[in-house]
């Protein structure tokens, strides 16, 4: 059974009635058409390259500060050329990009909505500097990562610091840099009632579509095994990411029984369901999260499985460590072991997930009018902050990395030094499309 929490922003009023797209158990969050006092939003995301000679630069850029050979990174370019040196993700944000701004507008809400990249055009401050000549002067930032860890949250903040210093907007002793603009992030929305519904609307498609080739029933499909998919991380940086908040993996492995639990209702069948992870890097000394989603199918398949379901849902959409790691290489791993497999699709633009997002701007913008909101979630765990806290998403538990991290209440972006360049990837991992090295986009 689904336990949704409603999580008042600043009162504790009930739940205001059903949303479009679920049923009348889960609470709406806000019904204003105003996103004031924000008066532009951005599409925060990783970036990747356009085209075979932005491969080498975007994974220096990715990379910048870990003094990794070119040569090294011509070998994890290499994976581009199975998509013609294009990463998936530019085209899928354009697609998210058009969805919010069509959604926004379906609702009557008119607000500027700009896309900005950490390490590829369109670049961040390219973004931040057109929304700030069209007199943008506050701006709510969405990240296109759903869950909380440094790769996935505080590293976002780290670069958005720097950003905002190059452009003026605060300066290295604090003060206001004259260059009128703020961002703020978004909050995470992994547990947001949207987010799970569109990956259970992707899992009962997945189950479909293995009825289909295997001659039976979505019922009787159901009896294979869902595998969730993720990135994983170094176990060190899991330790810091509960901090404040639960953990990265508790995090997966609650949304994960919400999603199954979803399925397994719509099909009939109750789904037995594994977390497994993708996308690996770092020195074979240094302990990440396991199991392997190879090494799961080889075990598995060993063991009798003859299908199976993969379900990405530590990513918002079909980008390039979906594309490779998964429908690349674990469905070729699949195939050698003789087992039928489907990948479900991600979050993308489907319409829970998108309308979820729009509710999530309306909320917040709702509170920073100081107006009531109720916190739309479902799963065990309360909403995530608006204003990141203290200690949270570190890379290492309990260590101050003593770069400066915009939207947080430890470390503001106006102690952050000008001349400092961009802070690197420091294991090269990301929530959107990432690699072996520390890139793949």
């Amino acid at each position: 059974m689904r336990r949704i929490v409603s999580d008042p922003v600043s009162s504790d009023g009930p739940p205001r009635g059903p949303r479009r797209w679920d049923d009348a158990a889960v609470p709406t969050t806000v019904t204003p058409t105003s996103v004031a006092p924000y008066d532009a939003i951005l599409l925060y995301s990783f970036g990747g390259p356009n085209g075979p000679e932005d491969v080498l630069p975007f994974l220096r850029n990715v990379t910048r500060g870990k003094n990794i050979p070119d040569e090294r990174l011509a070998v994890v370019g290499e994976h581009y050329a199975h998509f013609g040196g294009r990463s998936p993700i530019n085209a899928q944000n354009l697609e998210l990009l058009e969805a919010l701004r069509g959604e926004l507008a379906r609702r009557g809400v008119s607000v500027p909505v700009a896309w900005g990249n950490r390490n590829w055009e369109p670049y961040t401050a390219d973004a931040l500097s057109g929304l700030r000549s069209e007199g943008a002067e506050r701006v709510l930032a969405i990240v296109t990562s759903a869950y909380g860890s440094y790769s996935g949250c505080r590293q976002y903040r780290e670069n958005l610091a720097a950003t905002l210093v190059g452009l003026g907007a605060t300066t290295p002793t604090g003060g206001d840099g004259g260059a009128g603009l703020v961002v703020d992030k978004l909050r995470h929305y992994l547990n947001h009632p949207g987010f799970v519904r569109a990956n259970a609307d992707a899992v009962v498609e997945a189950y479909t579509t293995l009825a289909e080739r295997t001659g039976c029933s979505p019922a009787e499909a159901a009896a294979a095994p869902l595998v969730f998919v993720t990135h994983s991380i170094p176990t060190t940086m899991n330790d810091a990411s509960g901090a404040q908040r639960p953990r990265y993996l508790d995090q997966h492995l609650d949304v994960g029984a919400l999603v199954a639990a979803q399925v397994g209702e719509r099909l009939g069948h109750p789904v037995e369901w594994t977390l497994a992870f993708c996308s690996r890097s770092g020195p074979p000394s240094q302990p990440w999260l396991e199991p392997d989603v190879n090494d799961l199918l080889a075990e598995r398949a060993a063991a009798g499985m003859r299908s199976v379901v993969l379900a990405p849902i530590g990513f918002v959409s079909d980008h390039m460590e979906v594309a490779f790691d998964l429908d690349t290489e674990a469905l070729e791993t699949a195939r050698e072991l003789g087992v039928e497999a489907v990948r479900a699709g991600t979050a993308g633009t489907r319409a829970p997930f998108v309308e979820g997002l729009v509710d999530m701007v309306l909320e917040r913008a709702a509170a920073e009018r100081g107006e009531d909101a109720v916190r739309a979630t479902v799963g065990a765990f309360d909403a995530w902050p608006d204003v990141c806290r203290p200690g949270c998403c570190r890379l290492r538990d309990g260590v101050d990395s003593g770069v400066p991290a915009a939207c947080g209440s430890d470390e503001p972006a106006s102690q952050a030094d000008p001349a400092a360049p961009v802070p690197p990837a420091a294991h090269a991992v990301s929530h959107d499309d990432t690699s072996t090295t520390g890139a793949r986009r």
